[in-house]
């Protein structure tokens, strides 16, 4: 791969939430959230939605997961996963969107 080429996706990569918060898809590890964080509007877990909530709210409860400062369950294991980048990707992507109908 050319050297320009490498660099310009190393920067798209490190360009963190802003590009993603565009993005249908979500940064890495958006879709499998929805697993457990519901969508929909209307939909009543347990587990709380994502979507919409402030970005600095998402990534502090993601890194006291990581840290174990907030009681266990999976998403200890699954933070734990998850560089700060990648942290903040995720955090600024949820923000940024709304329930499903």
């Amino acid at each position: 791969m050319r050297r320009g080429r490498w660099i310009g996706l190393l920067l798209m990569g490190l360009s963190g939430g802003a590009a993603h918060a565009a993005s249908p898809d979500g940064p890495f590890g958006a879709m499998s959230c929805s697993g457990c964080h519901a969508t929909a509007r209307g939909v009543d877990t347990a587990i709380p939605r994502l979507n919409g909530r402030p970005a600095a709210e998402i990534a502090a409860a993601m890194r006291d997961f990581q840290k174990g400062e907030r009681a266990p369950t999976v998403m200890g294991r699954i933070a734990k996963g998850y560089t700060d980048p990648e942290i903040d990707a995720l955090a600024a992507w949820f923000a940024a969107q709304r329930d499903a109908p």
